[in-house]
């Protein structure tokens, strides 16, 4: 596993909407319930039942984006006590649920501190360069047309999952794509453990290949427990679309400057 810290392509113009997606995403995971459980490592039954009730409502669940139906009875946020002890309460919801506009409130939830540093960090260091060439208009609707296919890729191969799909992973497999397409040759620097983390300088086409190579490999259920939550499947769908998507503006593209001084890491020897 690599983590990438930066990449060595500068932009010519400011990335407002990777700037807005970051701001909005760390938004509104502090207003999701149980993000104060997240920072003192403490859950309650009440927070959990809350929380269940929110992703109920706004996350995006495979069986309703295929099958069209939302669930008679839902978790209402309460905490009762019945028969086997302490739960939450269900009931019918108070609210219209729309399964296609679930997709898209789904983009903006996470479920951990982890979860989002780790998908904001993706976005920050490549998000700003396809921004670059797409536009901010093209770019925030490739980025939303990749989330909504990983999001109903997904769905199509776990058709009868009721359990919620979060994150805005799907969208930022798509911008990783489309970075692999538009900028093989990109250096990027990343750390990699082995005892410390060794800091390198490996071109994109390595870096993202590799991590569509290990999704891809998680996809198929190997090396991952059968417990996992992660849903894979979803980053190689929108990894492929966004390759797709991306694949019409590479005639065009300007290739990355090249590094000069340090390369792979160490410092390159003088050519006679």
């Amino acid at each position: 596993m690599v983590i990438p810290v930066h990449d060595v392509n500068p932009v010519r113009r400011t990335p407002y909407v990777t700037y807005a997606l970051i701001a909005a995403n760390f938004l509104v995971f502090l207003a999701t319930p149980g993000v104060a459980s997240s920072l003192t490592g403490e859950s309650g039954l009440a927070q959990l039942c809350h929380l269940q009730a929110f992703l109920d409502h706004w996350a995006a669940v495979p069986r309703e984006l295929i099958h069209g139906q939302t669930p008679t009875t839902v978790p209402t946020g309460d905490v009762g006590v019945g028969a086997g002890g302490p739960g939450c309460v269900v009931g019918p919801p108070g609210y219209d649920k729309s399964p296609e506009l679930s997709v898209l409130t789904a983009m903006f939830l996470h479920g951990g501190w982890v979860h989002l540093l780790g998908n904001m960090l993706f976005l920050m260091i490549f998000g700003n360069n396809i921004e670059d060439r797409m536009g901010h208009i093209r770019y925030a609707l490739f980025y939303v047309a990749c989330g909504y296919a990983a999001a109903y890729g997904f769905a199509l191969v776990n058709a009868d999952s009721a359990d919620p799909l979060i994150g805005a992973s799907g969208a930022i497999a798509g911008v990783l794509g489309a970075y692999l397409v538009l900028y093989p040759r990109a250096r990027v620097w990343v750390l990699v453990p082995f005892l410390i983390f060794l800091p390198l300088r490996l071109p994109a086409w390595i870096v993202l290949g590799f991590w569509f190579g290990l999704q891809a490999v998680y996809s198929s259920g190997t090396g991952v427990s059968a417990a996992g939550t992660v849903a894979y499947a979803a980053h190689v769908v929108g990894f492929l679309v966004g390759m797709l998507l991306a694949w019409p503006l590479r005639r065009g593209t300007s290739p990355p400057p090249e590094p000069r001084g340090l390369l792979w890491g160490r410092r390159a020897r003088p050519r006679w």
